[in-house]
C-alpha cells in the first residue's frame, strides 16, 4: 500500500462521512426525529460521534482496498466505478437496511428512502474511487 492508497482512502472516508451527514443528518433527520426515543437524541449522539467517524473511515479505506484489488487497466473508469458502487450497495447498503427493517419497527416509507439514498451514496462512492484509481500509476513522467 503506497501513499496514493492512503490518500485515496482518506478522501473516500471524508466523502462517505459527508454523504452520510447529508442523508441522515439533513434529509432524513425529520423522519428520525418523528420516531422519538427509538434513536439517540442529538445530545446523547454527540457522545458516540467517534464511532461514526471510525465507521466512515472503515468504509472509505475498505472500499479503496477492495476496488484496488479488482481494478482493470484499459477499462473505462466510469463503468468500473458504477459496477463497483452497485456491487457494494447490493452487498452492504441494501441488505443492511432490510435487516434493520426486519428487526426494528421502522416505517416502510423511511426504509424506502434509506434504501434509495443509501444506494445512491454508495454508487457515488464507487464512482469516486474509480476516478481516484488507488492503483493508478503516475499519469505522466515529468521531464
Amino acid at each position: 500500500m503506497d501513499k496514493r492508497f492512503w490518500v485515496c482512502g482518506l478522501v473516500m472516508s471524508v466523502a462517505a462521512l459527508l454523504l452520510g451527514f447529508v442523508i441522515h443528518g439533513l434529509l432524513l433527520a425529520p423522519d428520525y426525529a418523528a420516531l422519538g426515543p427509538m434513536f439517540r437524541s442529538d445530545d446523547d449522539g454527540r457522545h458516540y460521534a467517534h464511532w461514526m467517524v471510525l465507521a466512515h473511515v472503515l468504509i472509505g479505506f475498505a472500499m479503496t482496498w477492495i476496488y484496488a484489488q479488482g481494478f482493470s487497466e484499459g477499462r473505462a473508469s466510469l463503468l468500473q466505478g458504477l459496477r463497483f458502487g452497485v456491487a457494494m450497495a447490493l452487498f452492504s447498503t441494501i441488505p443492511g437496511y432490510l435487516i434493520y427493517y426486519a428487526v426494528q419497527p421502522l416505517p416502510g416509507g423511511l426504509v424506502a428512502r434509506q434504501l434509495v439514498l443509501g444506494t445512491i451514496a454508495t454508487v457515488l462512492l464507487g464512482l469516486l474511487v474509480a476516478w481516484l484509481q488507488p492503483r493508478r500509476k503516475v499519469l505522466r513522467e515529468l521531464p
